[in-house]
C-alpha cells in the first residue's frame, strides 16, 4: 500500500463496518496453518514454532523469588497493587546497569537515563506501540530482506509499508540500505521513511548479527538521511544474550553519540521467560511522551507482580546462572540440527546455511526451483512425514529486495537433540520425495 486508499468495496460483508485497520490486519496466517496442523498430528516435529526449550523454564529461579518478595507484608501487597505505566524501578535500574555493562559504557556516555527505560509486555507490545507512534498509513520502515516477520506482519496490519533492504552474512547492508533510500528519495517518498528495524544479534530468522563495522554506519545513514524529519533505528535485542561462541559486541546503539536516533528493544522472553511478558525498551526522549501516553491507554501499566519477580531474579544473579545453562544447552543444540543436516538433507541437494552462533534458528536456502512456501510440494510433503516448518516467503517484506521462495527458517529450540535428529530425517524425506518428482 504506496498511499491511503478507500478499500471498503473489496471487504468481505462479515467484515463491513469494521476499520481499515481491523481490515488490514487479517490474521497470521502461517500461525493458524502451524496450529492447525499440530492439532491434527500430535505426533508432529514442530520445528516452526519460536518457543523455548520447556524443559528448561526457570520454575526454580521464579519460586525462590516469589518466596522473597512474599516474606515481606510490603512486597507482597506491592506485587498485587497497580504499578506505574513506564515500570517498576527497581527493574528498570537493573535493565540499565545491564545495558551499560554490556556496552561497557556508563550511561552517561551512553545519553541513556532511567527514565528512558519503558517495561512492556513483551518486546512485541513496544514494537506496536512504536509503530502506533510513528507510523500513519503508506509510512515505510525499512527492514532486512529477510526479517521478523511478526514485525512485518504487524506494520502492515497499521496500514504502513515494511520494505526490504539487502542483507547477508553479515546483516543489513549499509551500501544497499543508502540505494534504497536513494530510490525512495528519487520517488519523492522518503518523507515517508518513518523507521529502520535491525534485529543485530543473532536475527530470527537468519539466525546472524549484524557485522560490528556496520553498526556505526547504520547510525551516520540514518542521521544524514534525516532530511524530512527523524529517521529512527529500531534495535531489536531479542536475542543478545543467547551468545553460544564468541564475544560480544557493542550495540548499534553503542554508536549513537547524542542518543536520539536508536530505539533499543529488548525481551527476557527467550532469555528467561516468555510467560512472565516482559519486555523494555530504551527510547530517545522525543519518543517518552507519546509512547507512554499511548501504553497508558492501553494498560495501564505492565503486570506489576511480573516485574518483581523478574527484578528479584536480576538483583539475586539467578537470571545469570539460568542463561548459563541456556547458552549450554542451545550450544549443543545447534549442533545437533546442523549435523542432522549434513548427514541427512546434503547428500540429497546443494543447501545453503551459515551455522548461528547465538538465538534459536537455522536459516536454509534450497535451489531456486524448489518452493518451500504452503503451496509448495515441499510443504505439503514435510506435514505428511510429521514435521513442520516456517516457509521463508513470509519472512521477506512485500516491497524492495526480491522476495525469494527458495528459503525456510528451522527452530531447534523447543525439541531434543534426539527429536531434532528425527525431524530433520522427516525433512530429508519429504525433500527426497519432491526432487525425485
Amino acid at each position: 500500500m504506496s498511499r491511503v486508499e478507500d478499500t471498503s468495496a473489496s471487504i468481505p460483508g462479515l467484515l463491513k463496518g469494521l476499520s481499515h485497520r481491523a481490515v488490514w490486519a487479517g490474521g497470521p496466517p502461517i500461525a493458524n496453518i502451524l496450529m492447525a496442523r499440530t492439532l491434527a498430528q500430535p505426533d508432529v516435529i514442530s520445528l516452526a514454532a519460536g518457543f523455548v526449550e520447556h524443559k528448561s523454564l526457570p520454575v526454580e529461579w521464579v519460586e525462590e523469588a516469589f518466596r522473597t518478595i512474599w516474606a515481606d507484608r510490603q512486597d507482597a501487597l506491592a506485587s498485587l497493587q497497580y504499578g506505574t505505566t513506564i515500570g517498576y524501578l527497581p527493574l528498570r535500574e537493573a535493565i540499565l546497569d545491564r545495558l551499560c555493562r554490556a556496552d561497557g559504557k556508563s550511561g552517561a556516555e551512553l545519553r541513556a537515563n532511567v527514565d528512558q527505560i519503558v517495561i512492556t509486555a513483551g518486546s512485541n507490545q513496544l514494537l506496536y506501540l512504536l509503530s502506533e507512534v510513528l507510523l500513519d498509513p503508506g509510512d515505510i520502515v525499512l527492514c532486512g530482506s529477510p526479517s521478523y516477520f511478526v514485525f512485518l506482519g504487524l506494520i502492515q496490519s497499521l496500514g504502513g509499508r515494511p520494505v526490504g533492504v539487502a542483507t547477508d552474512g553479515q546483516g543489513l547492508i549499509p551500501e544497499a540500505l543508502e540505494e534504497r533510500l536513494d530510490y525512495l528519495d528519487r520517488h519523492d517518498e522518503l518523507d515517508r521513511v518513518k523507521a529502520i528495524y535491525v534485529a543485530s544479534y543473532f536475527d530470527n530468522p537468519t539466525g546472524m548479527s549484524l557485522g560490528q563495522d556496520r553498526r556505526a554506519a547504520l547510525v551516520e545513514i540514518a542521521h544524514r538521511w534525516s532530511r524530512h524529519h527523524r529517521i529512527y533505528i529500531i534495535e531489536d535485542w531479542a536475542y543478545r544474550d543467547l551468545r553460544y561462541e564468541g564475544e560480544d559486541v557493542p550495540s548499534i546503539r553503542a554508536s549513537d553519540g547524542n542518543g536520539d536516533t536508536v530505539i533499543v528493544a529488548g525481551s527476557f522472553s527467550k532469555s528467561f521467560s516468555p510467560g512472565l511478558r516482559i519486555g523494555w525498551g530504551l527510547l530517545p526522549r522525543a519518543l517518552l511522551e507519546p509512547i507512554l501516553a499511548l501504553k497508558g491507554h492501553l494498560d495501564f501499566g505492565s503486570a506489576n507482580f511480573n516485574q518483581m519477580v523478574l527484578a528479584t531474579v536480576l538483583q539475586n544473579g539467578w537470571f545469570d546462572q539460568h542463561v548459563a545453562r541456556l547458552r549450554t544447552l542451545y550450544h549443543q543444540k545447534v549442533a545437533a540440527i546442523t549435523a542432522a543436516m549434513e548427514s541427512c538433507v546434503r547428500p540429497i541437494l546443494d543447501v545453503h546455511y551459515e551455522v548461528p552462533k547465538g538465538g534459536l534458528y537455522l536459516w536454509v536456502r534450497l535451489p531456486d526451483d524448489i518452493n518451500t512456501g504452503v503451496d509448495g510440494r515441499l510443504f505439503e510433503a514435510a506435514v505428511n512425514e510429521g514435521v513442520l516448518y516456517v516457509p521463508g516467503e513470509y519472512c521477506f517484506p512485500p516491497e524492495g529486495d526480491p522476495v525469494r521462495r527458495c528459503c525456510l527458517r528451522l527452530s531447534f529450540a523447543m525439541p531434543d537433540c534426539d527429536g531434532l535428529q528425527r525431524g530433520v530425517e522427516r525433512l530429508s524425506r519429504a525433500i527426497q520425495l519432491v526432487v525425485q518428482d
